[in-house]
């Protein structure tokens, strides 16, 4: 519990809106995304600045209190959600939402870590510009978030992971020292890169409260294309096609499955099937353009590909809100696993020379294991992240087929371990993975992250029980 006195002082830190302290407007922020964690907090901070949150943060410190940062609470594996015994403090950036500054000369933007992400892609529209990150999250998902897990989501192909649009960073540390990385540079080569230490370290080493981001030139075209593939094999095949008729122009290429889209158009509304062809997997390709209209340049490519019988039937948005539409049966992919009952999620990153043999591989020993499993494997194939989502049987129950998470992770990620693979692309490990990393990281991998966790937070009060077992 934390002493009335304690209480008092941070109050007078943080201010008359700075302490969450009832339950009922607790109970929101101890339930992570997926609903398999429910914590427990005694109150939660929500810091206006960076220097009201480095004095709390001084003081917990102190008091050896252990805190959770959390952003907009999207996490998929329980990464912002504090533990079951109410001892850990739960820290909010959702004050914390300037914009800081915009420099369209330097192609930059600085941000706090509580604006969201679509926040910060409206705000480099305003100035004719984008910031590339993208996620179906976008509208509540937090740039602190996005930084603390090395968000992705389907632009990597062209314009890479959080960790690649970051020039500096602002870090408030577990003794509530600020160190002030804010630099917007594209050259700096004076020794160790310590943005990169806290990109991706998920709230463990300190609390990401600023960033300076990197723009990009907003295209002015885009062409979007849906095709029948006959197999994995060929999507990858048509993967590499494209990208040599596109170059870098190749923004975004999405691997759906038939069980996946049957799902979306089942619970979609006004969704419908693009193509008169069922086939039992789809590619939705993106091309975008600086000047010329890309559509030519994807309507060929295809034919092509038809041609040698890697497409079996395609169509290309004729409209923006075409595009918007095919875009939407791969976004609502993952939601609309929710109705068929319970699902368990594998976010795994394959080479991608690797993919077809992978799936084929994964799907043959989940089948061997229970052939009434669903397979709904989708994903970005153009950087190798796969979701290798398992639907329940038909007729199990939910709690039935849950109790079986740890039997199937473990064909599945040693699978994924015997390809030279990840057993998280993109969300992170958190606590739902903590446990599972050490079958697959070596030794010295797991020593070294151990000494850089020590050597920043000896205390271990950071976000403890996450990414870095003691």
């Amino acid at each position: 519990m934390i002493p009335p006195a304690l209480r008092e002082r941070l109050r007078a830190i943080l201010g008359p809106s700075g302490l969450v302290e009832e339950t009922t407007d607790l109970a929101p922020k101890l339930k992570d995304h997926r609903g398999r964690y429910v914590g427990r907090t005694p109150l939660a901070l929500r810091p206006a600045s960076t220097e009201a949150l480095a004095a709390a943060m001084a003081l917990l410190h102190a008091e050896g209190i252990a805190m959770v940062p959390q952003g907009g609470n999207t996490g998929l594996v329980g990464g912002a959600t504090p533990d079951e015994s109410g001892d850990q403090v739960l820290i909010l950036t959702e004050r914390m939402r300037a914009i800081r500054a915009l420099d369209p000369a330097g192609d930059t933007i600085t941000v706090e870590a509580g604006c969201t992400l679509a926040e910060v892609q409206a705000a480099a529209e305003s100035i004719d510009r984008l910031y590339p990150v993208s996620l179906a999250s976008q509208g509540s998902c937090t740039i602190g978030g996005n930084l603390s897990t090395n968000a992705g989501g389907v632009q990597v192909l062209r314009y890479g992971n959080t960790r690649e649009q970051v020039l500096g960073l602002e870090v408030v540390l577990p003794d509530g020292r600020i160190w002030n990385g804010l630099r917007a540079l594209r050259k700096d080569n004076t020794g160790y890169d310590l943005k990169q230490v806290f990109i991706g370290a998920e709230g463990t080493l300190g609390i990401i409260t600023a960033a300076v981001l990197r723009l990009w030139p907003r295209p002015r075209a885009r062409a979007v294309a849906f095709c029948a593939v006959p197999d994995v094999e060929a999507a990858v095949t048509l993967l590499a096609r494209l990208r040599t008729a596109a170059g870098e122009a190749l923004t975004a290429f999405e691997l759906m499955p038939e069980m996946g889209l049957s799902f979306v158009l089942r619970y979609l509304p006004g969704s419908h099937r693009p193509l008169a062809t069922v086939s039992p997997w789809y590619v939705l390709a993106e091309i975008a353009a600086q000047r010329d209209d890309p559509a030519p340049l994807l309507e060929s490519a295809l034919e092509a590909a038809m041609e040698d019988g890697l497409v079996q039937d395609a169509t290309i948005a004729a409209s923006e809100s075409q595009a918007l539409a095919l875009w939407s049966l791969r976004e609502s992919m993952s939601d609309a696993q929710k109705p068929e009952g319970a699902s368990l999620k594998h976010d795994v990153s394959i080479p991608v020379p690797a993919i077809a043999q992978f799936v084929a591989e994964a799907t043959a020993a989940v089948a061997t294991r229970d052939a009434g499993v669903r397979l709904v494997c989708f994903g970005h194939v153009g950087d190798g992240n796969l979701h290798f989502n398992l639907s329940q049987p038909i007729g199990v129950e939910p709690s039935a087929f849950l109790a079986r998470t740890a039997e199937f992770a473990e064909i599945i990620h040693d699978l994924v371990h015997a390809h030279q693979g990840s057993i998280s692309a993109e969300h992170g490990l958190g606590r739902l993975k903590l446990d599972e990393i050490t079958r697959y990281h070596s030794e010295v991998e797991l020593d070294l992250k151990r000494r850089i966790k020590t050597a920043i937070d000896p205390r271990g009060l950071m976000n403890p029980g996450k990414l870095v077992k003691p």
